[in-house]
């Protein structure tokens, strides 16, 4: 094949569609795509191919990858103060600007912010906190955390033992003790025959009941969960869901801790994706599109009834020994404060709502599709699971093949997703048009298509 890609963006692309399998698209058979720069909702790789960007990277470039604002608040706040820490009784304007910002952010009350470097710290923190607290009111045995099969919480030892997903707990010794798991809110793959949605919900509340009786409610300090679960599979819960499970924990006096770390920061259509789903947390974990991922930052919310058992145990002891020397960095916190500029002054969450209704209403065009099982998603993330056989949701060979064969396919037509198992994500920038959204679904079309005659289907 031909390396002479032409120089135009159109160009290359009417070019990518026509010969997709160019030496540069198979670099991947070869070793992995090195990505050189980046555009708008496109990156480029160092063949000069060009890629719609349909993850966000990792479902995080809520901005897209070359916004000129972020750049220069990094830069501003570079040149006047490159670091500094939040220990000690110290701080900075960024660190304490945001965290005002965030708390009054919250959907729901909240009182502090800490401060800590990805998703997978924030989670950690957590369930450090919740520890401590348990001390702190005398009930040392109240440390357990309840998640869900495929959810994903990171990959640090606590939070990939709250990550429901076995290759991340195989070989690994994990989860560790104390991780408790109940089944996923995936009505379409996991309802008994005949089961109604609202039937399946009822199941699901009366299995955490059951598994919180089993273990004694006094040893359960939170259940974890994400609005939308993304690593699992792009998930939306059926209707009722987190009112169900929330009227058990209640019941036992179980905090609720919810993961934004995907669905934060507009994804949704709203700016956190508890309140599209009329959840009440006690605590929030937030990272990824805080900053769009210019930077590498995150952040913990806790309502009152987390901190003050915490503060007064600190109090007692003299100090909280928990924290990161990066935590709260002046340089992420700056571009956060920018990137939440953005969104509030762009209207983002309007435009989110306009063409991730778009994006849906495409996606399912393409659920009648005959390696398409299901359709499913919420504001600009959605997937689509795939089968070769609709009746009995069979994969194709090993769980995981097809959804492989068909990722591959994409990247060769110039659209990056990511298959988890067989289902095919889409979590474009925010900032994508409905245009692009449409060469999107075209692409995923005739890559669907040619998945299709690669397996005989």
């Amino acid at each position: 094949m031909k390396d002479d890609i032409p120089n135009s963006p159109e160009a290359r692309d009417a070019h990518n569609l026509m010969h997709p399998y160019t030496n540069a698209r198979k670099l991947q058979s070869d070793g992995p795509l090195v990505i050189e720069s980046g555009e708008g909702i496109y990156v480029t790789d160092i063949h000069g191919n060009r890629y719609i960007e349909a993850m966000s990277g990792l479902w995080s470039a809520g901005l897209g990858f070359s916004e000129k604002r972020l750049v220069a608040a990094a830069t501003k706040q570079l040149e006047v103060l490159p670091f500094y820490h939040v220990f000690s009784q110290r701080s900075h304007g960024p660190a304490i600007d945001l965290a005002e910002k965030l708390v009054n952010l919250a959907p729901v009350p909240m009182s502090k912010a800490f401060f800590t470097n990805s998703g997978s710290e924030a989670n950690d923190t957590a369930v450090k906190m919740l520890w401590y607290r348990a001390h702190a009111m005398g009930t040392p045995e109240k440390k357990k955390i309840i998640s869900r099969l495929r959810g994903y919480h990171g990959v640090t030892v606590a939070a990939a033992s709250m990550t429901g997903l076995p290759y991340n707990h195989m070989s690994f010794g994990l989860p560790l003790p104390g991780f408790l798991h109940t089944g996923s809110p995936h009505y379409w793959r996991d309802a008994e025959p005949d089961e109604s949605e609202a039937d399946f919900v009822a199941r699901r509340a009366r299995e955490l009941e059951e598994l919180i009786l089993a273990e004694g409610p006094e040893t359960i300090a939170a259940f974890i969960g994400e609005p939308v679960l993304g690593g699992g599979g792009v998930v939306v819960p059926p209707k009722g869901y987190w009112q169900a499970i929330q009227a058990v924990l209640d019941k036992y006096d179980i905090l609720l801790i919810a993961d934004e770390v995907i669905c934060g920061f507009g994804r949704t259509g709203n700016m956190f994706g508890t309140e599209t789903f009329g959840m009440k947390p006690d605590m929030m974990t937030l990272s990824k599109q805080i900053t769009s991922s210019y930077q590498p930052f995150s952040a913990l919310l806790v309502n009152d009834r987390v901190f003050e058992p915490i503060a007064d145990e600190s109090n007692r002891i003299g100090t909280f020994g928990h924290g990161y020397t990066g935590g709260g960095h002046p340089v992420g916190a700056a571009v956060a404060l920018e990137t939440l500029r953005i969104i509030e002054e762009d209207n983002l969450l309007d435009h989110v709502r306009r063409v991730g209704a778009h994006m849906q209403a495409g996606l399912a065009e393409l659920a009648d599709h005959p390696l398409v099982g299901e359709h499913r998603g919420v504001g600009l993330i959605a997937a689509l699971e795939l089968v070769t056989d609709k009746a009995t949701k069979a994969p194709h060979g090993k769980p995981g093949a097809l959804g492989g064969i068909a990722s591959a396919r994409m990247q060769a037509h110039g659209v990056i997703s990511r298959n988890m198992t067989d289902a095919l994500a889409f979590c474009p920038p925010m900032i994508v048009t409905e245009a692009e959204v449409d060469e999107i679904l075209a692409r995923t079309k005739l890559a669907l298509d040619e998945t299709a005659e690669e397996i005989g289907a």
